[in-house]
Protein backbone atom coordinates (compact mmCIF):
# COMPACT_ATOMS: atom_id res chain seq x y z
CA UNK A 1 0.00 0.00 0.00
CA UNK A 2 2.70 2.60 -0.86
CA UNK A 3 0.16 5.08 -2.23
CA UNK A 4 -2.22 4.93 0.54
CA UNK A 5 -2.41 7.37 3.20
CA UNK A 6 -3.37 5.50 6.50
CA UNK A 7 -3.61 7.91 9.17
CA UNK A 8 -2.88 7.35 12.65
CA UNK A 9 -4.73 10.00 14.82
CA UNK A 10 -3.22 11.69 17.03
CA UNK A 11 -4.50 11.77 20.91
CA UNK A 12 -5.88 15.20 21.98
CA UNK A 13 -7.27 15.81 25.85
CA UNK A 14 -10.71 14.38 24.98
CA UNK A 15 -9.77 10.95 24.24
CA UNK A 16 -8.83 11.46 20.28
CA UNK A 17 -9.77 12.37 16.75
CA UNK A 18 -12.98 12.24 15.71
CA UNK A 19 -13.96 11.55 11.73
CA UNK A 20 -14.61 15.00 10.10
CA UNK A 21 -17.66 13.47 8.61
CA UNK A 22 -19.63 11.51 11.17
CA UNK A 23 -17.87 12.91 14.22
CA UNK A 24 -18.61 9.29 15.93
CA UNK A 25 -15.61 6.75 14.97
CA UNK A 26 -11.71 7.59 14.78
CA UNK A 27 -10.10 8.66 11.34
CA UNK A 28 -8.74 5.70 9.37
CA UNK A 29 -7.59 7.77 6.52
CA UNK A 30 -6.73 11.42 4.87
CA UNK A 31 -8.07 11.67 1.52
CA UNK A 32 -5.94 12.80 -1.19
CA UNK A 33 -8.83 14.37 -2.73
CA UNK A 34 -9.66 17.27 -0.27
CA UNK A 35 -7.26 16.02 2.72
CA UNK A 36 -10.40 15.20 5.30
CA UNK A 37 -9.67 12.72 8.00
CA UNK A 38 -11.90 10.20 7.41
CA UNK A 39 -13.04 6.67 9.09
CA UNK A 40 -13.32 3.44 6.58
CA UNK A 41 -17.12 3.81 6.77
CA UNK A 42 -17.63 7.72 5.67
CA UNK A 43 -14.60 7.14 2.98
CA UNK A 44 -16.60 3.83 1.66
CA UNK A 45 -20.01 6.27 1.48
CA UNK A 46 -18.15 9.18 -0.08
CA UNK A 47 -16.20 7.05 -2.96
CA UNK A 48 -19.13 5.49 -3.74
CA UNK A 49 -21.60 8.16 -3.88
CA UNK A 50 -18.76 10.15 -5.95
CA UNK A 51 -19.18 7.87 -8.29
CA UNK A 52 -23.00 7.42 -8.48
CA UNK A 53 -23.35 10.98 -9.11
CA UNK A 54 -20.41 10.47 -11.84
CA UNK A 55 -22.81 8.39 -13.55
CA UNK A 56 -25.95 10.01 -12.91
CA UNK A 57 -25.05 13.66 -13.87
CA UNK A 58 -23.31 12.48 -16.64
CA UNK A 59 -26.16 9.98 -17.61
CA UNK A 60 -23.41 7.38 -18.71
CA UNK A 61 -26.11 4.11 -18.73
CA UNK A 62 -29.81 3.35 -19.54
CA UNK A 63 -31.96 0.55 -18.16
CA UNK A 64 -31.42 -2.35 -19.98
CA UNK A 65 -28.08 -2.11 -21.23
CA UNK A 66 -25.41 -4.75 -22.24
CA UNK A 67 -21.99 -2.79 -20.40
CA UNK A 68 -18.64 -4.50 -20.66
CA UNK A 69 -16.12 -3.83 -17.88
CA UNK A 70 -12.59 -3.72 -19.37
CA UNK A 71 -10.24 -6.25 -16.55
CA UNK A 72 -7.15 -6.10 -16.64
CA UNK A 73 -6.86 -7.56 -12.90
CA UNK A 74 -5.26 -4.55 -11.63
CA UNK A 75 -6.30 -2.04 -8.70
CA UNK A 76 -8.97 0.38 -10.80
CA UNK A 77 -10.72 -2.05 -13.37
CA UNK A 78 -10.80 -4.19 -10.28
CA UNK A 79 -12.31 -1.69 -7.95
CA UNK A 80 -14.42 -0.41 -11.07
CA UNK A 81 -15.56 -3.85 -11.60
CA UNK A 82 -16.58 -3.94 -7.33
CA UNK A 83 -18.05 -0.88 -7.57
CA UNK A 84 -20.43 -0.62 -10.89
CA UNK A 85 -21.52 -4.51 -9.68
CA UNK A 86 -22.50 -2.66 -6.15
CA UNK A 87 -24.05 0.56 -7.69
CA UNK A 88 -25.98 -1.33 -9.59
CA UNK A 89 -27.66 -3.75 -7.13
CA UNK A 90 -28.15 -0.59 -5.11
CA UNK A 91 -29.43 2.07 -7.55
CA UNK A 92 -30.95 -0.23 -9.67
CA UNK A 93 -29.69 0.96 -12.86
CA UNK A 94 -31.05 -2.62 -14.54
CA UNK A 95 -27.51 -3.28 -16.26
CA UNK A 96 -26.36 -6.36 -17.79
CA UNK A 97 -23.02 -6.43 -16.65
CA UNK A 98 -19.72 -8.32 -18.33
CA UNK A 99 -16.14 -8.67 -18.15
CA UNK A 100 -14.13 -8.02 -20.73
CA UNK A 101 -10.02 -8.63 -20.65
CA UNK A 102 -7.39 -9.06 -23.15
CA UNK A 103 -4.34 -11.42 -23.19
CA UNK A 104 -1.11 -9.65 -24.58
CA UNK A 105 0.42 -12.54 -24.32
CA UNK A 106 3.19 -11.38 -21.86
CA UNK A 107 4.95 -13.49 -19.39
CA UNK A 108 4.90 -13.83 -16.08
CA UNK A 109 2.48 -10.71 -16.31
CA UNK A 110 -0.44 -10.66 -18.00
CA UNK A 111 -0.86 -14.79 -17.65
CA UNK A 112 -1.35 -14.33 -13.86
CA UNK A 113 -3.22 -11.19 -14.00
CA UNK A 114 -5.77 -12.97 -15.81
CA UNK A 115 -5.85 -15.27 -12.80
CA UNK A 116 -6.84 -12.56 -11.22
CA UNK A 117 -9.77 -11.52 -13.20
CA UNK A 118 -11.11 -15.38 -13.55
CA UNK A 119 -11.49 -15.24 -9.46
CA UNK A 120 -13.06 -11.94 -9.64
CA UNK A 121 -15.68 -13.59 -12.50
CA UNK A 122 -16.30 -15.56 -9.36
CA UNK A 123 -16.50 -13.28 -6.57
CA UNK A 124 -18.39 -11.07 -8.39
CA UNK A 125 -21.22 -13.10 -10.58
CA UNK A 126 -19.79 -11.49 -13.78
CA UNK A 127 -19.17 -13.38 -16.71
CA UNK A 128 -15.83 -12.93 -18.32
CA UNK A 129 -14.85 -12.79 -21.74
CA UNK A 130 -11.04 -12.85 -23.35
CA UNK A 131 -9.82 -12.06 -25.94
CA UNK A 132 -6.06 -12.14 -26.67
CA UNK A 133 -3.27 -10.61 -29.51
CA UNK A 134 -2.52 -14.57 -30.64
CA UNK A 135 -6.03 -14.56 -32.22
CA UNK A 136 -6.60 -11.58 -33.35
CA UNK A 137 -3.68 -10.83 -34.45
CA UNK A 138 -1.07 -13.57 -34.79
CA UNK A 139 1.65 -12.11 -32.42
CA UNK A 140 1.92 -12.04 -28.32
CA UNK A 141 3.43 -9.11 -27.20
CA UNK A 142 6.31 -11.46 -26.01
CA UNK A 143 6.84 -11.89 -29.59
CA UNK A 144 6.82 -8.00 -30.71
CA UNK A 145 9.57 -7.48 -28.52
CA UNK A 146 11.62 -9.89 -29.37
CA UNK A 147 11.93 -7.72 -32.68
CA UNK A 148 10.93 -4.30 -31.65
CA UNK A 149 12.96 -4.28 -28.34
CA UNK A 150 11.72 -1.97 -25.35
CA UNK A 151 12.17 1.37 -27.28
CA UNK A 152 8.94 1.49 -28.98
CA UNK A 153 6.83 -1.48 -27.74
CA UNK A 154 4.02 0.80 -25.73
CA UNK A 155 3.15 1.95 -29.00
CA UNK A 156 2.06 -1.54 -30.68
CA UNK A 157 0.78 -2.65 -27.13
CA UNK A 158 -1.47 0.77 -26.99
CA UNK A 159 -2.94 0.35 -30.64
CA UNK A 160 -3.74 -3.48 -30.29
CA UNK A 161 -5.31 -3.53 -27.34
CA UNK A 162 -7.76 -0.58 -28.29
CA UNK A 163 -8.88 -2.18 -31.20
CA UNK A 164 -8.64 -5.84 -28.95
CA UNK A 165 -11.38 -4.19 -26.63
CA UNK A 166 -13.91 -2.97 -29.00
CA UNK A 167 -13.46 -6.40 -30.93
CA UNK A 168 -14.02 -8.14 -27.31
CA UNK A 169 -17.13 -5.79 -26.79
CA UNK A 170 -18.37 -6.71 -30.47
CA UNK A 171 -18.86 -10.25 -29.74
CA UNK A 172 -19.85 -9.86 -26.54
CA UNK A 173 -23.42 -7.64 -27.83
CA UNK A 174 -22.63 -4.32 -25.21
CA UNK A 175 -23.86 -1.45 -26.00
CA UNK A 176 -21.28 0.65 -23.75
CA UNK A 177 -17.69 -0.30 -22.76
CA UNK A 178 -16.52 1.40 -19.27
CA UNK A 179 -13.04 1.45 -18.19
CA UNK A 180 -11.03 2.28 -14.85
CA UNK A 181 -8.97 5.28 -16.16
CA UNK A 182 -8.82 7.66 -13.19
CA UNK A 183 -8.22 11.38 -12.92
CA UNK A 184 -4.16 10.55 -12.71
CA UNK A 185 -4.55 9.26 -16.41
CA UNK A 186 -6.74 11.79 -17.72
CA UNK A 187 -4.00 14.34 -16.31
CA UNK A 188 -1.38 12.06 -17.33
CA UNK A 189 -2.91 12.58 -20.98
CA UNK A 190 -3.74 16.18 -21.28
CA UNK A 191 0.01 16.88 -21.01
CA UNK A 192 1.07 14.01 -23.26
CA UNK A 193 -1.37 15.05 -25.79
CA UNK A 194 0.14 19.28 -25.33
CA UNK A 195 3.42 17.86 -25.21
CA UNK A 196 3.18 16.13 -28.43
CA UNK A 197 1.23 18.82 -30.16
CA UNK A 198 -1.60 16.16 -30.74
CA UNK A 199 -4.56 18.43 -30.81
CA UNK A 200 -6.90 15.94 -32.34
CA UNK A 201 -6.35 13.76 -28.78
CA UNK A 202 -6.42 16.58 -26.53
CA UNK A 203 -10.09 17.77 -27.83
CA UNK A 204 -11.45 14.81 -26.51
CA UNK A 205 -8.96 13.26 -24.11
CA UNK A 206 -11.38 14.80 -21.07
CA UNK A 207 -14.35 13.63 -22.45
CA UNK A 208 -16.62 11.53 -19.94
CA UNK A 209 -17.71 9.50 -22.51
CA UNK A 210 -15.74 8.90 -26.07
CA UNK A 211 -15.82 6.92 -28.87
CA UNK A 212 -19.71 7.39 -30.05
CA UNK A 213 -18.82 7.85 -33.77
CA UNK A 214 -17.27 4.60 -33.51
CA UNK A 215 -18.60 0.92 -33.20
CA UNK A 216 -19.10 1.13 -28.94
CA UNK A 217 -18.66 3.94 -26.80
CA UNK A 218 -16.34 3.87 -23.92
CA UNK A 219 -17.48 5.74 -20.52
CA UNK A 220 -14.93 6.56 -17.71
CA UNK A 221 -17.13 6.19 -14.41
CA UNK A 222 -13.77 7.08 -12.77
CA UNK A 223 -12.72 10.55 -14.50
CA UNK A 224 -12.67 12.77 -11.21
CA UNK A 225 -11.73 9.61 -8.62
CA UNK A 226 -7.77 9.83 -7.91
CA UNK A 227 -5.75 6.70 -8.25
CA UNK A 228 -4.49 6.72 -4.33
CA UNK A 229 -8.47 6.76 -3.24
CA UNK A 230 -8.43 4.03 -5.67
CA UNK A 231 -5.98 2.40 -3.80
CA UNK A 232 -7.21 3.10 -0.28
CA UNK A 233 -10.78 1.32 -1.38
CA UNK A 234 -9.39 -2.02 -3.21
CA UNK A 235 -6.45 -1.85 0.54
CA UNK A 236 -9.37 -1.41 2.99
CA UNK A 237 -12.13 -3.74 0.94
CA UNK A 238 -9.30 -6.69 0.98
CA UNK A 239 -10.21 -6.82 -3.21
CA UNK A 240 -8.38 -9.43 -4.81
CA UNK A 241 -6.77 -7.84 -7.48
CA UNK A 242 -3.32 -8.21 -9.05
CA UNK A 243 -0.27 -5.39 -7.90
CA UNK A 244 2.28 -5.75 -10.81
CA UNK A 245 3.08 -3.16 -13.26
CA UNK A 246 3.84 -4.50 -16.88
CA UNK A 247 7.94 -5.55 -17.46
CA UNK A 248 7.18 -3.95 -20.91
CA UNK A 249 6.53 -0.42 -19.07
CA UNK A 250 9.54 1.25 -17.43
CA UNK A 251 10.81 3.13 -20.77
CA UNK A 252 7.14 3.95 -21.83
CA UNK A 253 6.82 7.89 -22.31
CA UNK A 254 3.81 7.97 -20.58
CA UNK A 255 5.74 7.00 -17.47
CA UNK A 256 7.52 10.79 -16.96
CA UNK A 257 4.19 12.55 -17.25
CA UNK A 258 2.93 10.64 -14.43
CA UNK A 259 5.77 11.22 -12.18
CA UNK A 260 5.28 15.13 -13.00
CA UNK A 261 1.79 14.49 -12.29
CA UNK A 262 2.53 12.77 -8.91
CA UNK A 263 4.88 15.32 -7.79
CA UNK A 264 2.23 18.23 -8.64
CA UNK A 265 0.11 16.66 -6.38
CA UNK A 266 2.69 16.26 -3.50
CA UNK A 267 2.55 20.18 -3.92
CA UNK A 268 -0.71 20.72 -4.55
CA UNK A 269 -3.56 17.80 -4.14
CA UNK A 270 -6.08 19.83 -6.50
CA UNK A 271 -3.62 19.71 -9.24
CA UNK A 272 -4.71 16.97 -10.92
CA UNK A 273 -8.37 17.86 -11.23
CA UNK A 274 -7.43 21.98 -12.33
CA UNK A 275 -5.13 19.68 -15.27
CA UNK A 276 -8.43 17.59 -16.08
CA UNK A 277 -10.65 21.25 -16.30
CA UNK A 278 -7.81 22.75 -18.18
CA UNK A 279 -8.11 20.13 -20.69
CA UNK A 280 -12.14 20.45 -20.82
CA UNK A 281 -11.42 24.22 -20.97
CA UNK A 282 -9.39 24.19 -24.77
CA UNK A 283 -10.96 25.25 -27.64
CA UNK A 284 -9.68 24.32 -30.87
CA UNK A 285 -9.05 27.40 -33.19
CA UNK A 286 -11.98 26.99 -36.23
CA UNK A 287 -9.05 27.46 -38.50
CA UNK A 288 -7.15 24.16 -37.58
CA UNK A 289 -7.86 21.21 -39.86
CA UNK A 290 -9.21 18.23 -38.02
CA UNK A 291 -8.54 14.55 -39.33
CA UNK A 292 -11.80 13.14 -40.56
CA UNK A 293 -13.16 10.17 -39.63
CA UNK A 294 -13.81 7.76 -41.71
CA UNK A 295 -13.14 3.17 -41.64
CA UNK A 296 -9.94 1.25 -42.90
CA UNK A 297 -9.93 -0.05 -46.19
CA UNK A 298 -8.19 -3.13 -44.64
CA UNK A 299 -10.31 -4.48 -41.53
CA UNK A 300 -13.05 -1.98 -41.57
CA UNK A 301 -12.35 -0.35 -38.59
CA UNK A 302 -12.61 3.10 -37.54
CA UNK A 303 -9.81 5.20 -39.06
CA UNK A 304 -8.90 8.83 -40.29
CA UNK A 305 -6.19 7.35 -42.59
CA UNK A 306 -6.76 4.66 -45.27
CA UNK A 307 -5.30 2.29 -43.04
CA UNK A 308 -5.74 1.85 -39.69
CA UNK A 309 -2.64 2.28 -37.06
CA UNK A 310 -3.34 -1.61 -36.37
CA UNK A 311 -3.33 -2.50 -40.17
CA UNK A 312 -0.15 -0.45 -40.52
CA UNK A 313 2.17 -1.56 -37.33
CA UNK A 314 0.68 -5.36 -38.27
CA UNK A 315 2.17 -5.29 -42.02
CA UNK A 316 5.29 -4.28 -40.42
CA UNK A 317 5.72 -7.31 -38.32
CA UNK A 318 4.17 -9.43 -40.77
CA UNK A 319 7.13 -8.17 -43.41
CA UNK A 320 10.06 -8.07 -41.35
CA UNK A 321 10.19 -4.14 -40.83
CA UNK A 322 8.95 -3.53 -36.99
CA UNK A 323 9.51 -0.08 -37.22
CA UNK A 324 7.53 0.94 -40.38
CA UNK A 325 4.41 1.52 -38.21
CA UNK A 326 6.25 4.12 -35.70
CA UNK A 327 5.75 7.46 -35.58
CA UNK A 328 3.18 9.91 -37.16
CA UNK A 329 0.93 9.07 -40.21
CA UNK A 330 1.23 11.79 -42.48
CA UNK A 331 -1.75 10.00 -45.02
CA UNK A 332 -1.71 6.96 -47.10
CA UNK A 333 0.44 8.17 -50.12
CA UNK A 334 3.31 8.95 -47.02
CA UNK A 335 6.69 7.84 -47.61
CA UNK A 336 6.22 4.63 -45.51
CA UNK A 337 3.19 3.67 -47.60
CA UNK A 338 5.27 3.61 -50.40
CA UNK A 339 8.02 1.79 -48.30
CA UNK A 340 5.46 -0.88 -48.42
CA UNK A 341 4.52 -1.22 -51.91
CA UNK A 342 7.76 -1.42 -53.34
CA UNK A 343 9.00 -3.84 -50.50
CA UNK A 344 10.65 -7.09 -52.54
CA UNK A 345 8.33 -10.68 -52.57
CA UNK A 346 5.36 -8.67 -51.23
CA UNK A 347 1.90 -8.00 -51.78
CA UNK A 348 -0.13 -5.34 -51.40
CA UNK A 349 -1.26 -4.32 -48.42
CA UNK A 350 -4.92 -4.46 -49.02
CA UNK A 351 -4.53 -8.10 -50.48
CA UNK A 352 -3.67 -9.62 -46.64
CA UNK A 353 -6.52 -10.07 -43.99
CA UNK A 354 -5.02 -9.02 -40.61
CA UNK A 355 -5.77 -11.89 -38.55
CA UNK A 356 -9.44 -12.75 -37.50
CA UNK A 357 -10.28 -9.00 -37.01
CA UNK A 358 -13.84 -9.43 -38.50
CA UNK A 359 -16.99 -8.40 -36.19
Amino acid sequence: MDEAEVVKPKKNAVGGRLCCLCNQRRPALKRPKTLEQICRECFYTVFEEEIHRVIVDNQLFKPGERIAIGASGGKDSTVLAYVMSELNRRHNYGLDLFLLSVDEGITGYRDDSLETVKRNEIQYGLPLKVVSYKDLYGWTMDEIVKIIGLKNNCTFCGVFRRQALDRGAALLKVDKLVTGHNADDIAETVLLNILRGDIARLSRCTSITTGEEGPIPRCKPFKYTYEKEIVMYAYFKRLDYFSTECIYSPNAYRGFAREFIKDLERLRPRAILDIIKSGEDFRISTSTKMPEQGTCERCGYISSQKWCKACVLLDGLNRGLPKLGIGRSRGPNSDRQRDMKQSNGTRDIQSKQCGTLDF
